[in-house]
Order: structure tokens, then C-alpha cells, then sequence
């Protein structure tokens, strides 16, 4: 398989993992996901994501404050959510939601099941393992911009060796809390989470994957 072929098998593997097994990833394989990753271009080659990464007990106390945490507070993302979503990206997460609560049972207008779904990111959905992303806020957008690259590139290699997770923005929807229980500077601005480890193939929320548009959809190709 060419490299072009290997990488469009990956990418197209690639789901966001919202059940897995509980089974340990060997910290080998972690560290190979972080090497893959930490190609990643940036701008001036700054590298500004600083990655820590739970296992064992400490995904365990992370799992079980972070949800207490959720449950009662309300979000205070470092970065704000997006103010709206209109027409075509308003469409596509309905798409993608449906999608899910059809998967998990959770019937339309069920906000009560809506919200115990919700709360599924701060339990991390089980993963065994968690990477939780920042980058310095002095280098601001652009240094956030850098950190979504690595999440992508710390994704497919993930995939690459076998192992599925979920990018979590919701993750960042605490950072004070984060900041305090990894002991985190103030400088330090949470990007978001990955949760990571062996995808449970039984499990429902598993079992659909979302569209992609068409590339007529999204590139303008400008000649003359």
C-alpha cells in the first residue's frame, strides 16, 4: 500500500470512540503515539501542546472528581464555544446527535437521557486512558490552532497502532478545575481532551460513523 492509500485508510477508520474496553494501553504504544505526534508542524516550530496523560488510578480520580465537578458547575472554557452554529454546520451536528442517541436509545425530547449522555465525556466514556491538551497562552489562537494539529495527527497514529479514541472539547469546559487537580500554571490554557484506549465493539454508541461533505462542498479552485 503506497503512503497515500495507508493514509486514507486511517483516516477513514478513525470514529470518535465513545465506549471502550477496560484494558490498559501498554505505555510502548503510548509513547509511539506521542513520537508519531509530536511531528506535528507549527507555527515557528514553537510546539506549544504540553500532554499529560492519565493511566490506572489517575485516570480513575480524574474520571470520578471531574464528573462530581460536571454534574453541579457550569462551563468556563478558556476558549469560548462557538457563538452559533448556522445552516450547513447547524445541520451536520444535528446529524451527528441524532445519530448518537439513536445509537445509545435516547429518544428525541428526552433531555434527562440527553443530559446523562452528556455527562458520559466527563466519565470519560470509560477510556482507561486520558491525554489532556494545552498550550501557552501568551502564543494565544495561533498556539490552539497548533494544538488542533497534533490532536488529529495524535489520532490517526493512534489508529495506526490499533488503539481508538474521542477528541473531547468538553473536557476544556473546566479548566480552572484541570488547572488545580494537575497542578497546571495559570499560563497554561486547556485546548481540550483525548480519551483513549481499546474500542469496546459492542458497545452501540460505537456502531455509526458520520458523513463527510463532498470536496465540491468545501474547496473553491481558483485558476484564472
Amino acid at each position: 500500500m503506497d503512503a497515500a492509500a495507508t493514509l486514507g485508510a486511517l483516516a477513514a477508520a478513525r470514529f470518535s470512540c465513545r465506549g471502550f474496553l477496560d484494558r490498559p494501553v501498554p505505555r510502548a504504544t503510548i509513547t509511539h503515539i506521542l513520537t508519531l505526534a509530536q511531528r506535528t508542524a507549527s507555527w515557528c516550530n514553537a510546539q506549544p501542546w504540553q500532554v499529560i496523560v492519565t493511566s490506572g488510578a489517575a485516570t480513575e480520580r480524574l474520571r470520578a472528581a471531574l464528573l462530581a465537578h460536571a454534574e453541579t458547575a457550569p462551563p468556563t472554557p478558556d476558549f469560548p464555544w462557538p457563538s452559533a452554529y448556522h445552516g450547513v454546520y447547524q445541520a451536520r451536528r444535528r446529524e451527528c446527535g441524532f445519530q448518537l442517541y439513536e445509537s445509545v436509545g435516547v429518544a428525541r425530547g428526552d433531555r434527562g437521557a440527553a443530559r446523562r449522555q452528556a455527562l458520559e465525556n466527563y466519565r470519560l466514556f470509560g477510556a482507561p486512558h486520558c491525554a489532556l491538551i494545552t498550550t501557552d497562552a501568551a502564543l494565544g489562537v495561533y498556539g490552539a490552532i497548533d494544538c488542533g494539529a497534533y490532536v488529529g495527527n495524535f489520532m490517526l497514529a493512534a489508529r495506526a497502532l490499533g488503539i481508538d479514541c474521542i477528541a473531547q472539547a468538553a473536557l476544556a469546559a473546566y479548566p480552572d478545575f484541570l488547572r488545580d487537580h494537575f497542578g497546571l500554571p495559570r499560563e497554561r490554557l486547556i485546548v481540550c481532551g483525548i480519551s483513549f484506549g481499546y474500542a469496546d465493539p459492542a458497545h452501540p454508541a460505537n456502531r455509526f460513523r458520520t458523513a463527510r461533505a463532498e470536496i465540491a462542498e468545501v474547496a473553491r479552485f481558483v485558476e484564472e
